[in-house]
């Protein structure tokens, strides 16, 4: 909140890279983070259960005779799809929670192999949870704060040394077990189960991340350039999506609703 004052009180045109959205409801200027950091979440995921990084010493694909690691993933969406390609292709089973039931019947067309999909009501998320060595959250509410899916007392069932990787801590965190941690000290353990909460995953990779951010950014940088930031906002609707703050006030709903602060007009570029 205190950063959002102080965006209006200097005036700021704020635009969002996670609320810019096209007409088919796709966020592309989120796009390339969640790809990004759904991937990375299996990679240290499967770093952090083994023994020596405090996990329970599996291996995340197992071998011949000895079962995989069980990798849960609530969300469906960017970073769960991205997520469950990778942990898939590293031999693991996945179970992916959505309460779309048309993003998993998606999901189930275009991963194969040991890809389980389940909707994401109470019960379904409490046993999938319980069974996880891995557990991910991918859940994303744009411009809005994360909602707990995951509760204290789910992930208390997890075994010692299954490790919990948020990636919508940035936003609040799906798991409420979670909070925010960095780089240089990214882990701790709530009962027995590893957590890991960096706020900023792609930070990890930034030669990958800052060329696939580059990549989608480019067009508006270009078009802001052009144009004057009024014109190009506009002339795109999606662009003008992503405002948050113009002319000292807060543009997007759910942020000035967050916030307790006055709600913003239909068209506020007027």
């Amino acid at each position: 909140r205190e950063l959002t004052l102080e965006m209006m009180k200097r005036g700021v045109t704020g635009i969002a890279y996670e609320t810019v959205e096209m007409a088919d409801g796709q966020l592309p200027l989120l796009k390339p983070m969640s790809e990004v950091a759904g991937r990375l979440a299996v990679q240290k995921g499967a770093f952090y259960l083994e023994k020596i990084n405090g996990g329970s010493g599996k291996l995340i694909g197992g071998v011949a005779g000895v079962e995989p690691a069980r990798v849960t993933i609530v969300g469906g969406g960017i970073v769960g799809a991205s997520a469950a390609r990778i942990a898939l292709g590293m031999g693991a089973e996945v179970t992916v929670l959505d309460r779309d039931i048309e993003r998993l019947r998606h999901l189930e067309e275009v991963l194969h192999e040991r890809l389980v999909t389940r909707s994401a009501d109470p019960l379904s998320v409490e046993e999938s949870v319980a069974e996880a060595d891995l557990l991910i959250g991918a859940v994303l509410v744009r411009g809005a704060r994360t909602p707990r899916v995951v509760t204290r007392a789910m992930a208390a069932r997890m075994a010692t040394g299954s490790v919990v990787i948020d990636v919508s801590v940035d936003q609040g965190g799906c798991i409420e077990t979670i909070r925010p941690t960095k780089h240089s000290d990214p882990v701790y353990f709530v009962g027995g189960v590893l957590h890991y909460g960096v706020t900023n995953m792609p930070g990890a990779v930034p030669r990958t991340s800052t060329v696939a951010l580059s990549n989608a950014t480019l067009p508006y940088v270009a078009r802001l350039a052009a144009d004057g930031v009024p014109d190009a906002l506009s002339r795109d609707p999606g662009l003008a999506r992503g405002l948050n703050t113009w002319r000292g006030a807060v543009t997007y709903p759910a942020v000035a609703e967050a916030f307790g602060l006055e709600k913003p007009p239909a068209d506020p570029l007027r």
